[in-house]
């Protein structure tokens, strides 16, 4: 009986040291330039198929998240989900597909991720994974949506990597993006807003950002107003909470481009 207990010990403890701290994610490390990597976490669906291509999601963390600790990022967001099992994974209202996301975490010391940083990101991450870059999609809450809003409007040839965004209670952006949103029309990025009622600073941040968007191209925003203030996106980053039959996920699913963008060479 003891033989048996110390054996199920050692296999749960062999398992915890293949799973790692981050399962069901693992850390890596992304390149931003040539001499410099961000650390991340990254979750890759079960049982990936050879030769398929699966959908991108980017998350990025708020301000109180930032530091050198990769296990932070599971406090908040989607990696919180994925920490408490929750599958991120969508049934397309298009064509009646199962996708299931690749979901990159990437960690900054300060703030959050800047957008010329997000664009060195994505090519090195679909250099190096089965990432279908006709589905991009960006997602941050707080700093981290300032991350999601300064990318859509950061250059033109980001703008035409991303897809659609969830922006949740974001900080304001600098004055330069905030006079880009034609690149946002000009490349179809649809997004989905989330606000507390009581946000009053970042419910004015997205009230410019929907409105400059509106300026150049109609349709392409969804608001959602909540009671509360600076708090509560794990209420909707869980794939339980539905708006008009869809989550967030099978929200995202519902676009994406028309064409492959290949990752930079240099």
């Amino acid at each position: 009986m003891m033989l048996g207990n110390v054996l199920a010990l050692v296999m749960t403890l062999t398992t915890a040291l293949q799973d790692g701290p981050y399962a069901p994610m693992k850390k890596i490390e992304i390149r931003v330039t040539q001499w410099q990597t961000r650390q991340a976490l990254i979750y890759l669906p079960e049982d990936m198929k050879p030769g398929e291509r699966y959908p991108l999601l980017m998350a990025f963390h708020g301000k109180s998240i930032a530091g050198t600790d990769p296990a932070k990022i599971f406090r908040e967001g989607v990696a919180k989900q994925i920490k408490l099992g929750k599958k991120i994974e969508a049934v397309s209202k298009a064509d009646g597909k199962l996708y299931k996301f690749i979901v990159v975490a990437p960690l900054e010391e300060g703030w959050s991720t800047p957008p010329q940083n997000v664009n060195a990101m994505l090519s090195d991450i679909i250099r190096r994974y089965p990432v279908d870059t006709t589905r991009i999609y960006l997602t941050g809450y707080s700093a981290g949506g300032w991350s999601v809003e300064s990318a859509k409007t950061h250059d033109r040839e980001l703008s035409a990597r991303i897809a659609a965004c969830v922006t949740m209670s974001p900080a304001s952006l600098d004055p330069p993006y905030e006079k880009r949103f034609k690149l946002v029309a000009d490349n179809n990025i649809h997004t989905w807003y989330f606000v507390g009622t009581q946000d009053d600073y970042f419910r004015e941040n997205i009230r410019r950002n929907m409105d400059s968007t509106a300026r150049y191209g109609k349709g392409l925003t969804k608001l959602t107003l909540y009671p509360g203030a600076h708090c509560c996106w794990s209420s909707f980053y869980t794939p339980k909470y539905r708006e008009n039959g869809m989550n967030i996920y099978e929200w995202l699913i519902q676009y994406k481009k028309t064409y492959a963008i290949k990752p930079r060479t240099k």
